[in-house]
């Protein structure tokens, strides 16, 4: 109990935050791909492209008013105060921050609640009146969630500041599992319904357990509203770049579900279960290396630790790489069996498999880029500053958006991906190298950083052999007509190959190797340290 005690209440360092949010991301993105199972299975695709497109406006007042706030500019801001051991005023500034941020949600929700039957016809002109009436009443009933996710992440970034990963990481398990029941349990009686009510129960679970540790940190609401306060009107000075910056990807992603939409039925849903898909290793390693790093970036920045921020940054780049890019690859060969095994039954037949592995497989070019985008990002916010990451999302979209419109007619839905895939290699080398003209110190970090490519590529090389050797030897052995059968060909192709990768990475001396496995030993051994302290 003390153990587990520990866990909850406990300070993370970068590893042990890693660590956990590494399993709690695998398990709540293992979790999403069930839920999608169960869409595929139980809703039919022309149905669920008004599910995915009904989500692109609740996603938006999120991502304009709540994740751009929180990741760019709340966490830097707490962290400095906490730092300075300032607590009182870290307190008043959350609440003043997060009543003026609910009554703007509240505000937005309700405009556009009222606005909708005018937008969705803007968004998926090409739905039959139909469709865009079933997405109007959809979105209407989505919009509740941004709400409830708004005070969540708040309370997630409160925990963060102060290195508790557990519970924030616990949450979107929760969220996932709602969806995932109630679809299992209602999708035959109210049909597209179900996972929309899922996800509102979802996104008040996800808030509601995170309260009671907020509240052990010494949180207590209060009733105020200092929006002159300096740390309030630092936390809206910074977000407003990112704001801007993550609109920008937003109208990426409404202008893709519009060319989608256009392109004919089911392509919307496509396009959105081949990213799920590719997005689960980017978000368990990308988006948890950022996470994890990004309070140790913030108190290295605020307290002037040059050397330690560029550390934390090059570990974390390396990190990262050692582990997407041999990822991708396995995504790119293994794109049809995935898709089969993920997506393959109910509703979801032969062609749909067939889109939506061509789809995947673009979408996996540009893995590890897309994993290295969420850390550059933090490197700049870390600094308080969100201007440079914001000009180049917005140029980033600019391009995915054009490609788009050129590769869509010729490839389908799979040029959306290919689009997106290209403009985040663009995106992601931009950032690193204004990273580096902002901060040159960081080019001192990268020493060895080619020789390791190398390393990398050759292991990847191997894993490539074994992966497609083990396919054909598999395959006469088994029914590939069957789960099982792909299942088996799948999970001896990935194991081999994982095998020889990490093998062959060791042999070469890549650290990465070591330091998973050190992980691995201090977290699970009986005479371990508490990974809390580590």
């Amino acid at each position: 109990m003390h153990k587990i005690k520990a866990y909850f209440s406990g300070e993370n360092s970068v590893k042990g935050a890693t660590v956990i949010l590494i399993i709690t991301l695998t398990l709540s993105n293992i979790l999403g791909l069930i839920r999608d199972h169960f869409l595929a299975q139980k809703i039919p695709t022309n149905l669920l492209d008004t599910y995915y497109a009904a989500f692109r406006i609740p996603d938006l007042i999120f991502n304009l008013l709540i994740l751009g706030a929180i990741s760019a500019a709340f966490i830097p801001v707490f962290t400095n105060y906490i730092a300075k051991k300032d607590i009182k005023k870290a307190w008043h500034v959350t609440n003043s921050f997060m009543n003026l941020a609910a009554i703007g949600l509240i505000v937005f929700i309700l405009i556009l609640a009222l606005l909708m039957p005018y937008l969705i016809p803007l968004l998926v002109p090409d739905f039959d009146p139909e469709k865009q009436a079933l997405t109007i009443q959809l979105a209407r009933l989505l919009l509740i969630s941004p709400l409830f996710f708004g005070i969540s992440y708040l309370f997630g970034a409160v925990l963060n500041s102060f290195k508790r990963f557990l519970v924030y990481s616990i949450a979107p398990l929760v969220y996932n599992l709602s969806i995932i029941l109630a679809t299992i349990f209602f999708a035959d009686k109210i049909g597209v319904y179900a996972p929309v009510l899922g996800v509102i129960i979802g996104a008040f679970l996800h808030m509601s357990v995170q309260i009671p540790s907020a509240i052990a940190l010494g949180w207590r609401p209060k009733w105020v509203f200092d929006w002159a306060h300096e740390g309030v009107k630092k936390i809206t000075k910074l977000m407003i770049p990112r704001t801007i910056g993550l609109g920008a990807m937003q109208v990426m992603l409404l202008v893709y579900t519009g060319i989608a939409s256009s392109i004919g039925a089911g392509a919307v849903a496509i396009f959105n279960l081949a990213d799920n898909i590719q997005s689960m290793p980017t978000v368990v390693f990308g988006t948890s290396f950022a996470t994890a790093v990004f309070p140790s970036l913030s108190q290295a920045a605020s307290l002037g630790k040059d050397e330690d921020f560029s550390n934390y940054i090059w570990k974390s780049i390396r990190a990262i790489l050692f582990i997407l890019i041999p990822a991708g690859v396995g995504i790119i060969l293994l794109r049809a069996q995935i898709v089969r095994l993920i997506l393959g039954s109910g509703h979801f037949g032969w062609q749909q498999t067939i889109d939506t592995a061509q789809t995947l497989g673009y979408f996996a070019l540009a893995l590890f880029a897309q994993g290295l985008i969420p850390l550059l990002a933090r490197g700049f916010y870390a600094r308080h500053n969100t201007k440079t990451p914001t000009i180049i999302s917005i140029i980033s979209m600019v391009v995915s958006v054009i490609l788009g419109f050129i590769l869509t007619p010729k490839m389908g839905v799979a040029g959306l991906a290919l689009a997106f895939s290209l403009s985040g290699f663009f995106n992601a080398a931009l950032l690193y190298i204004y990273l580096q003209k902002t901060f040159p110190l960081l080019k001192n970090g990268g020493k060895g950083i080619g020789l390791f490519l190398l390393k990398i590529l050759a292991a990847t090389g191997l894993m490539v052999l074994i992966i497609q050797l083990s396919k054909y030897v598999v395959e006469p052995l088994v029914n590939m007509q069957k789960f099982w059968g792909v299942l088996t060909q799948t999970g001896v192709a990935i194991a081999l190959g994982m095998g020889a990768y990490l093998l062959l990475a060791h042999l070469l001396g890549c650290k990465e190797f070591t330091e998973v496995f050190w992980i691995i030993k201090k977290r699970f051994s009986p005479n371990g340290n508490n990974i809390n302290k580590k």
